[in-house]
């Protein structure tokens, strides 16, 4: 087996080990310790929200470093994760102080070591699109990334769509859990039973244009407080 193949099967066998299931936070967590972990050269490694709003954030950064320079390219609107975030799908800077597609930035990364720097789409969704930021401190790195980065994407693609399903669900026991109060406050505040007190809230919500979940926590939230005063 070559020494490329090699590499590829146990950065496969690393990233299996690290891609746990979770939830969304822990999952987005353990995607940028692991391309720390396993890709070759990453120092840091953050990722990149977009979104639908044109709202730009950084997740799951694993130093202050990629927090200050991700900040530094949403200004700019300019430099390698905020174009896979954008644009394109990878981004590749081998030699960030010399690549004049990102002229202002390359200055602010390489004036704090960061020689080189990677974007790779994560993920896309009706929401938001998220990138993987790979960090580097030598010069050259990620030149002959694209195997590692297309298994590492598919696998981090895997675990986050596994996520989106744990953190809908809990949403949706939370959703239920919430309404399940609110029927209960709303049945002994007006001696109803439960279908009536449903319909009550449900026509409380399409009158107001708010969601069923917000107008539950909200009654929820005022008879806690009447409780407690």
């Amino acid at each position: 087996m070559h020494e490329h193949d090699e590499r590829t099967l146990e950065a496969s066998r690393l990233l299996t080990d690290a891609l746990t299931p979770g939830d969304l936070d822990q999952t987005l967590g353990r995607i940028t310790q692991a391309a720390v972990d396993v890709l070759p050269d990453v120092r840091f490694a953050s990722i990149t929200v977009k979104h639908d709003d044109g709202r730009v954030e950084t997740v799951a950064p694993t130093h202050e470093t990629p927090v200050r320079l991700d900040a530094e390219q949403y200004a700019l609107r300019e430099g390698p994760c905020y174009d896979a975030a954008t644009d394109s799908v990878h981004v590749i800077a081998p030699y960030l102080a010399e690549d004049t597609r990102f002229p202002r930035f390359a200055k602010a990364a390489v004036g704090v070591g960061i020689e080189a720097m990677a974007g790779l789409r994560l993920f896309e969704s009706r929401n938001a699109t998220g990138a993987l930021n790979l960090y580097s401190e030598r010069r050259g790195s990620f030149e002959d990334l694209d195997t590692l980065a297309a298994l590492f994407t598919h696998q981090a693609g895997m675990a986050i769509g596994y996520a989106r399903q744990v953190t809908q669900l809990k949403e949706a026991v939370a959703t239920r859990q919430v309404i399940g109060q609110a029927v209960g406050i709303t049945m002994e505040r007006f001696g109803l039973d439960d279908a009536r007190a449903f319909a009550f809230l449900n026509r409380l919500s399409q009158d107001s244009n708010t969601k069923l979940r917000d107008v539950a926590e909200q009654l929820v939230a005022e008879s806690g407080e009447r409780q407690g005063g």
